[in-house]
């Protein structure tokens, strides 16, 4: 199907593969702002929609996995998988809510191993914890780090930055040897 003005006929297509797929499994269609095919679908059939939407609808590859803090929206998180069909040329976007209590939701590495970096960022930013990971751990800060930055309640100038990254630091240098 050709595009047509602001990409209607496109979207519809994609709309239409995403529901023929979805068949039978709990999901909400999403009207998104930027005109995208977006679902809502539960944590206990996430990793169903996501196999079902690589197998049956075309989309090898997820450009993105990432969360927003929704806080004080309950539930607080809102886990996005974004996927990509490389044949149809098009994305659809997934979103599942998750609980401030149990934020927590199965991993999509099995399904896409591209993913794994993503859910360890996600992971180590937000505190998402991806059930069934390989690897699960954090990324970019230390692995004793009690927080996560991009939560809403993480203080703009950070929580101890300095003496906390010095601390860590010193002990990784101090079992550091270079190469003779």
């Amino acid at each position: 199907m050709t595009a047509t003005a602001g990409g209607a006929a496109v979207a519809s297509s994609t709309r239409e593969r995403v529901r023929a797929a979805l068949a039978g499994l709990a999901h909400r269609e999403i009207e998104a702002r930027d005109g995208m095919a977006a679902v809502e679908v539960a944590r206990d059939v996430l990793a169903a929609a996501l196999r079902r939407l690589r197998d049956a609808a075309g989309f090898e590859a997820v450009t993105f996995v990432t969360a927003v803090d929704r806080r004080p929206a309950v539930p607080r998180f809102e886990v996005v998988h974004q996927l990509y069909s490389v044949a149809h040329r098009d994305r659809v976007r997934v979103q599942t809510r998750v609980a401030e209590e149990d934020p927590a939701v199965p991993s999509c590495v099995e399904v896409w191993p591209g993913a794994a970096f993503m859910e360890r960022e996600c992971f180590d930013l937000l505190g998402i914890v991806f059930t069934g990971h390989p690897g699960l751990k954090r990324l970019m800060m230390p692995e004793d780090y009690r927080y996560h930055p991009l939560r809403k309640e993480f203080p703009q100038q950070g929580i101890e930055p300095d003496r906390h990254y010095r601390e860590w630091d010193e002990a990784r240098r101090r079992t550091w040897r270079p190469e003779e």
